[in-house]
């Protein structure tokens, strides 16, 4: 999902589409615990943009870069639930120390891989489509800038072809690009006050693990097929009512739901949620 251009620490700040989802997720959590002593919005966005994930594609190219693509209807496809759940366990860590700026970054980082991943254009194999392009060498391979965004080729024709898949009308990073900049344009004035978890969302949360949650959720969205219209219809009213009234609110409610998780389990908020605290 969009966060900025990475390039100043303000950068996403006004147009970010995971710092619109960490700021209403933050009131929410208020909401669900008042007075909980969780980090701080601003420290929690301090780890988004310039300092967030993203960034890391352009400072170290294919260095302890976060892949944040899942194939929901993949079992065996678990990276992205292994970062999920390791972020998890670090922030419950952290909040348990009093450590809040680790918690901060926990935090974010973990609300940025849970919205990636329940994003629909990170179900589409956008791996596989760099690999093809990139003549079956691996993402790996991309340690500079200049690999990240010109593509090799056996001929001068063969590489412009390769080149225009990525970066052309529909291109594979075109497509993945327009499609997270339009939804940062959409939920970008939404309030999104229905998207406080309610007491069934936190009892399904508990009934499985984190990871099996997350894929119910993640198979739940790529069942609505909306990359999918995107990329054959572009931008439609109806599309865009699916982002705001749909997609925006589960991508909010979810982070809630889980920081709010996180927060019961390092005991520093009660189960109000749940009808069972004060």
């Amino acid at each position: 999902m969009y966060s900025g251009t990475t390039l100043t620490s303000y950068s996403g700040h006004l147009f970010g589409a995971h710092q619109k989802i960490d700021r209403v997720a933050r009131r929410h959590l208020e909401r669900l615990a008042p007075g909980c002593p969780f980090p701080h919005v601003k420290a929690i966005l301090h780890f988004e943009g310039y300092n967030g994930p993203d960034a890391i594609k352009r400072k170290s190219p294919a260095k302890d870069e976060p892949w944040h693509y899942m194939q929901p209807f993949d079992t065996t496809d678990t990276q992205l639930l292994e970062i999920i759940d390791g972020h998890y366990i670090k922030l419950v860590a952290a909040l348990k120390q009093s450590d809040h700026i680790r918690a901060a970054f926990e935090a974010a980082w973990l609300s940025h891989a849970i919205v990636d991943g329940l994003t629909p254009a990170h179900h589409y194999p956008y791996e596989e489509k760099l690999v093809e392009l990139r003549g079956g060498e691996g993402v790996e391979s991309r340690t500079t800038f200049k690999d990240k965004v010109l593509f090799p080729g056996s001929s001068l024709r063969d590489q412009a072809s390769n080149n225009w898949k990525f970066w052309g009308p529909k291109g594979l990073f075109t497509t993945h690009w327009t499609f997270e900049w339009g939804v940062a344009t959409l939920i970008k004035p939404l309030r999104m006050l229905h998207a406080l978890p309610t007491n069934n969302d936190m009892q399904l949360l508990q009934a499985s693990s984190l990871g099996d949650w997350y894929r119910d959720m993640a198979q739940m969205v790529a069942k609505q097929h909306l990359y999918d219209d995107f990329y054959e219809y572009g931008w439609t009213a109806r599309l865009g009512r699916q982002i705001r009234q749909e997609l925006g609110p589960t991508l909010v409610r979810s982070v809630t739901l889980v920081w709010y998780a996180a927060a019961r389990d390092a005991g520093i908020a009660d189960n109000t949620l749940l009808g069972q605290g004060a």
